[in-house]
């Protein structure tokens, strides 16, 4: 696996295999990599000849009151699986190479990145689409994998690509599960034995929602009642969404592609989740 830490090397080297012709997939990650990331990775190779992963923590998608300091960093780990898991080139930039004169310029999504995780997370995404069109105008892939467990952050990023008519083929990964259902995330790591007990009734609570909704049981009950359910089971509830998995609008009845969205807080950790299906 080749590794590069400047733009200018990793641009001069993918360059040369564009030159042969060769398809580029790119996987953006900030690192702590779990067996969710690696089956991105997997699509990825799939998709192309040369798979681009980058590690970057990424400090202008980090809210008010989050701690940049504490997120995990496990570089040595991460390079040993994405060599495992056959990743050709990985980047690692320093924060000075990607703001080299501080955050003067921001790509924002309107109106989608305001609502759910945006509504808790001021400015997140839009440090996010920022710093994933730098990304890309870095890394030209032809294709760019992302798991669906972020779903808002994925339609946030399509929204940007198709807006600013990027050529890159935008790919969606199902979410990775642990066996109690619990969708893997850097995050987990914050989480007590205690914790990890609790945290499975986030799926369960997303399966008991759909199965309610191809009933037919009033929506708003149904959002209701889910609160209540986490609640119970130990976590503390930031919102719980049923909406149209295209446009993140509330669901209508005449609505069929539905995403649940879902997130809460379990001690020190906010996790997030989300189920799409389609309704008859």
């Amino acid at each position: 696996m080749h590794i590069f830490d400047t733009i200018d090397a990793l641009r001069e080297h993918l360059n040369q295999q564009k030159k042969q012709g060769k398809r580029i997939g790119f996987v953006p990650t900030m690192g702590n990599l779990h067996k969710g990331h690696l089956s991105l990775i997997k699509q990825a190779k799939a998709q192309s000849d040369v798979v681009v992963s980058s590690i970057f923590v990424n400090p202008t998608q980090f809210s008010k009151g989050e701690d940049i300091e504490r997120y995990p960093r496990t570089l040595e780990q991460d390079q040993t699986l994405l060599i495992e898991q056959g990743c050709d080139v990985l980047f690692i930039p320093e924060v000075q190479s990607m703001y080299p004169k501080g955050e003067l310029t921001r790509v924002s999504v309107k109106d989608i990145s305001a609502k759910y995780c945006g509504a808790s997370r001021e400015g997140h995404f839009d440090g996010v689409t920022t710093i994933v069109c730098k990304l890309f105008n870095i890394v030209q892939p032809d294709v760019a994998v992302f798991g669906s467990k972020d779903f808002q952050q994925l339609a946030i990023i399509r929204h940007m690509a198709k807006d600013l008519m990027m050529n890159i083929d935008i790919q969606a990964a199902p979410t990775f599960r642990a066996d109690s259902g619990l969708a893997l995330s850097s995050r987990n790591g914050y989480l007590s034995e205690e914790e990890l007990d609790i945290a499975p009734a986030i799926y369960k609570t997303l399966t008991w929602a759909k199965e309610a909704i191809l009933n037919n049981q009033s929506q708003a009950k149904i959002e209701k009642d889910a609160k209540a359910k986490l609640t119970e089971a130990g976590l503390k509830p930031d919102y719980f969404h049923i909406c149209n998995a295209d446009t993140l609008q509330a669901a209508t009845k005449d609505d069929t592609h539905i995403v649940i969205l879902v997130a809460a807080y379990l001690g020190s950790a906010r996790l997030i989740d989300n189920l799409n299906f389609e309704k008859q």
